[in-house]
């Protein structure tokens, strides 16, 4: 395919995304700073999981950076028990809570000020952030317009075949971003949409019938019975 055909392919993926699941409203926080710890806790856990954990730190009034500056380590990992890993995932909100205090003043509108590359690199430079948590803190929180890449994105446009030549994190993001128009709103949403067929649809071991983008996926078509 030529660039304008990719480019239309991946709306026509996501028209259909929408036409199925609807708006996803992601992502569901009161404000930026639970979007930041959001992030960090759902690495490797299910959201629900997420969802009882940010639940746990609300309770305890522990979800201000200053207060998770404050807590015992041991306390904030107890916390933080329901999305597993948590003695890590505690040491990562502590690590970005007094990255955040020394750098800004836990003033989250400076940072966000920083152009897209900035910000991204300033994030990557924090204990336990990694690429999809610096990107979809970027996106979800700060509104830049970058694509979020996860294992279920990989997935699901292997498995159409038109996963990019370079098997990678950044191959799938310069996939996306070179072929749909800089859009956050955009971005946002087909992320989404791509986590929602992921897990209950194009899982492991697929649904292939009850997939709305069947008519168009290779392996729907070499295995009709999935």
């Amino acid at each position: 395919m030529d660039d304008q055909s990719l480019g239309q392919a991946l709306i026509d993926i996501y028209r259909r995304l929408l036409d199925r699941f609807g708006p996803q409203h992601w992502w569901p926080a009161e404000e930026p700073f639970e979007v930041i710890v959001g992030a960090i806790l759902t690495q490797s856990a299910a959201w629900g999981n997420v969802e009882k954990a940010i639940a746990n730190l609300k309770r305890a009034e522990a979800l201000p950076p200053k207060k998770l500056r404050q807590l015992p380590l041991s306390r904030l990992a107890k916390l933080v028990h329901p999305c597993g890993y948590y003695n890590a995932k505690a040491l990562k909100l502590k690590s970005f809570a007094f990255w955040l205090g020394n750098h800004y003043a836990d003033d989250l509108n400076r940072l966000f000020a920083n152009n897209t590359d900035d910000l991204r690199q300033q994030l990557l430079s924090v204990h336990g952030i990694g690429r999809e948590t610096a990107d979809s803190i970027s996106l979800y929180a700060a509104g830049k317009p970058v694509f979020v890449i996860d294992a279920y994105t990989r997935r699901i446009l292997s498995r159409i075949g038109l996963a990019p030549e370079k098997d990678s994190y950044t191959g799938y993001q310069a996939f996306f971003m070179e072929h749909l128009p800089a859009d956050t709103e955009l971005f946002n949403e087909y992320h989404a949409l791509l986590v929602h067929l992921g897990k209950d649809v194009c899982r492991r071991r697929p649904l292939c019938p009850q997939c709305c983008l069947n008519d168009m996926c290779q392996l729907a078509a070499v295995n009709p019975s999935l």
